[in-house]
């Protein structure tokens, strides 16, 4: 299957913004189970996190494509980097509670989960608690989730769901 996929700029600023706001036109425009939507920090200038949807035919691009321009996002082909953080993909809704390492792999479009700080992948048995909130990114072609040593010899990914701001105690 050839993906065809979409940056879209929406001027969005921060993570959780963004995460919103990919839930929400992967609603409006009634995205497939085969979707992805992903974020992408952008540098420069005027730093902020691009939208990339990837969408599994052409016919389904070029209408999301309209809507959004409809709706005034400034959207170009292609993605912007080849590290995206993948929020919306096949398997996230059940990646819920507790579950182990080959569960998670199992049931959604994750090919690998690294641990902080360990040259070795996790075994199979390896319970992973998700808090509901499991974003894996692109690396060489591969959605890897990296995950922290948690209680109990179970992990969790990195990423969590409300981190502390930085400076936040000052």
């Amino acid at each position: 299957m050839t993906p065809y996929v979409l940056t879209v700029d929406a001027d969005v600023r921060d993570l959780r913004t963004a995460d919103h706001l990919l839930h929400t036109l992967a609603a409006e425009l009634a995205l497939p189970e085969g979707a992805f939507g992903c974020t992408h920090l952008v540098r420069g200038d005027r730093p902020s996190v691009a939208l990339s949807l990837t969408l599994p035919s052409e016919p389904l691009l070029r209408t999301a494509q309209e809507r959004l321009t409809a709706r005034k996002y400034e959207v170009s082909h292609g993605s912007p980097d080849a590290l995206g953080r993948a929020v919306i993909y096949p398997g996230v809704s059940v990646l819920t509670g507790t579950l182990t390492v080959a569960d998670l792999l199992d049931r959604s479009a994750i090919d690998r989960v690294t641990v902080l700080g360990s040259p070795r992948r996790p075994a199979p048995d390896t319970r992973l608690m998700t808090a509901n909130h499991v974003r894996p990114q692109w690396q060489n072609g591969e959605l890897v989730l990296t995950a922290m040593p948690a209680v109990g010899g179970t992990l969790v990914p990195f990423e969590v769901p409300d981190p502390t701001p930085c400076c936040a105690d000052h």
